[in-house]
């Protein structure tokens, strides 16, 4: 029968995570399934979905053929992350857009977070990871991940503390000229709450304008509200009312520029991930050359 002992790193991470992390050939659904008829144990005793795994847990698995092949199947396909950075304690990722960052209805396994926990485990590194902040599906960036519950509890305090700068690229109808501020009330959770945001132009013309913006709150969906309602919505946003050519299959809306201070090496971190090829070929196609 099967059977590891939780390590330090892993402990509290949810039984799902565990398995997906030291079983990464399995489908999701597969072991799903074997949590739900209640062949996973710890010690003897069945564990449940959302359950979390403590230090030196002893987890047993079911003693079958197709669990034994997956486990011998560590080789699977390797997802191709784009690594922006990383240490012992950060990692930072460019996510391409229509990925999703978490697992969700109809993202079960084609997610950020899954595609990072099937390249850590390929590398023999088990431990706790999350993301610190998200992106949009259709918004393209650099996404930072916490390796170890320490690092993400550490990273999350400067996202609580406004001490990440965060700067985008967004293509809007409209003329806009030099820089200002948008400040507005955003429904978030039930509630109103101020969002803040400043832009500048960095290149336009009568009918669109190329800004780069920066956030100082992190509402959802805060850019695509603010430009919608000032009366210039980004191209490709048809939540928001934006012209979506044909020759745009995506929202126009990318995270250029990560920088913040490392809290556990002190050094300035400063992440620059350039407009990717598709929005950088839809320009022309609007009368703007970079």
């Amino acid at each position: 029968m099967p059977e590891f002992i939780v390590t330090e790193e892993e402990a509290g991470l949810p039984i799902e995570q565990l398995l997906h992390q030291r079983v990464p050939a399995a489908p999701e659904s597969y072991l799903r399934q074997l949590l739900k008829k209640g062949k996973v144990k710890i010690s003897d005793d069945p564990v449940k979905g959302g359950d979390c795994v403590a230090l030196n847990d002893r987890i047993l698995l079911p003693d079958s053929n197709r669990l034994l092949e997956l486990l011998a199947n560590r080789q699977i396909a390797q997802p191709q992350l784009d690594i922006l950075y990383e240490t012992r304690e950060i990692l930072i990722v460019n996510k391409p857009a229509r990925l999703a960052i978490h697992n969700g209805k109809g993202h079960e396994r084609d997610n950020l977070t899954d595609q990072i926990g099937i390249f850590l485990a390929a590398r023999g590194d088990l431990f706790r990871f999350a993301p610190i902040h998200r992106l949009d599906l259709e918004t393209s960036g650099p996404v930072i991940f916490g390796k170890g519950k320490k690092s993400c509890s550490e990273l999350g305090k400067l996202f609580m503390r406004g001490e990440i700068t965060k700067s985008y690229l967004a293509l809007v109808t409209g003329k806009i000229i030099g820089r200002g501020t948008l400040l507005s009330d955003i429904p978030a959770k039930g509630k109103l709450k101020a969002a803040e945001s400043s832009y500048h132009t960095l290149v336009g013309n009568d009918s669109v304008s190329l800004l780069e913006i920066q956030l100082h709150t992190g509402r959802q969906h805060q850019i695509r509200r603010q430009l919608a309602d000032a009366g210039h919505p980004l191209f490709g946003d048809q939540r928001y009312r934006g012209p979506c050519p044909r020759k745009l299959s995506r929202l126009f809306l990318h995270c250029r520029r990560l920088a913040f201070v490392d809290p556990f090496s002190k050094q300035q971190i400063d992440i620059n991930c350039p407009l990717p090829a598709d929005l950088t070929r839809f320009l022309p196609q609007v009368g703007i050359e970079q």
